[in-house]
């Protein structure tokens, strides 16, 4: 089952929806009592979202009024997520090429909240913030159920659903302070979606092919297999620690194909456009805009 947070030109409050093809159901017009947001449908658990799938395949099958998804305009896929953390370096390709060091623990950092944003968008920053701004696709993780102790080889029922995330990064910053949050936590950094699909849609999360496509240029192209730990792993490591609550967002790491290590590098510049894609996920488009 696909969701994705969607709103009619002119109103300012997204609204959740249920999408199927090129058409969306939102399910306030079909649920007595529906979640106001995706964060609150995962904490209604497995029987809430078993609710919801009933009387939305029931409204489809019945003809219901649905929406074009092209006349919609987008949210980020997960709003008002417990964390969003991030893991670095998790790609062999991406840690050489940025001549990062292979730490044999897993490198952990969170996004702020005010870096997320929803296709379709337009992500600015200042000029003289920087002007290494560089893309990365990256498959999202989203958690259904508390995690804590979790063994790799229960991990995966953990999940709820994933998304595609392109984790933004101002090169500049990454590379002149120890830690790597603010550097990919301007507004608009951490665009999600189009949609989150349900953990069933994607039966092996190191099966799936990221490509990132910026301005018809296609400059990232691989496979999740190629992750140095697997998202069973990350969840498990995680969970170690501290409780990982339902909501959290994980963003797995990104292939190789940065345009930073590029000769000539290649910057994210004033009207680009970046579109980051996962099958059996989607293609999520960024504008990009410079001051």
């Amino acid at each position: 089952m696909r969701f994705a947070h969607l709103r009619v030109d002119g109103q300012r409050t997204p609204r959740l929806a249920v999408v199927e093809g090129d058409r969306a159901l939102f399910l306030d017009e079909v649920v007595d009592d529906p979640p106001r947001d995706l964060q609150d449908l995962i904490e209604r658990g497995p029987e809430g979202l078993a609710h919801v799938r009933g009387l939305a395949d029931a409204a489809i099958a019945a003809d219901a009024p649905t929406h074009a998804v092209a006349d919609l305009r987008h949210a980020s896929a997960v709003l008002r997520p417990p964390h969003i953390l991030a893991i670095g370096a998790n790609y062999a390709a991406h840690a050489s090429e940025l001549k990062l060091r292979s730490e044999t623990a897993m490198t952990v950092f969170s996004l702020w909240p005010n870096s997320l944003a929803g296709h379709g968008g337009t992500t600015t920053w200042p000029d003289e913030l920087s002007q290494e701004v560089d893309y990365e696709a990256e498959l999202g993780v989203i958690i259904g159920r508390p995690a804590r102790g979790v063994r790799v080889q229960d991990a995966l029922d953990y999940v709820w659903g994933y998304t595609v995330v392109n984790d933004i990064t101002a090169r500049n910053i990454q590379f002149s302070e120890a830690q790597w949050s603010r550097c990919k936590s301007f507004d608009g950094f951490t665009p999600t979606g189009p949609v989150v699909v349900t953990a069933d849609e994607v039966p092996d999360p190191q099966d799936v092919w990221l490509t990132t496509n910026v301005d018809g240029r296609i400059l990232q192209d691989a496979s999740s297999a190629e992750m140095v730990r697997s998202v069973a792993e990350i969840i498990s490591y995680l969970s170690r620690s501290a409780t990982i609550p339902p909501g959290t967002l994980i963003s797995t790491g990104s292939p190789g194909g940065a345009g930073y290590s590029r000769k000539p590098p290649v910057f994210l510049a004033d009207g680009a456009t970046v579109t980051v894609s996962i099958d059996r996920i989607g293609a999520l488009t960024t504008h990009c805009r410079v001051v």
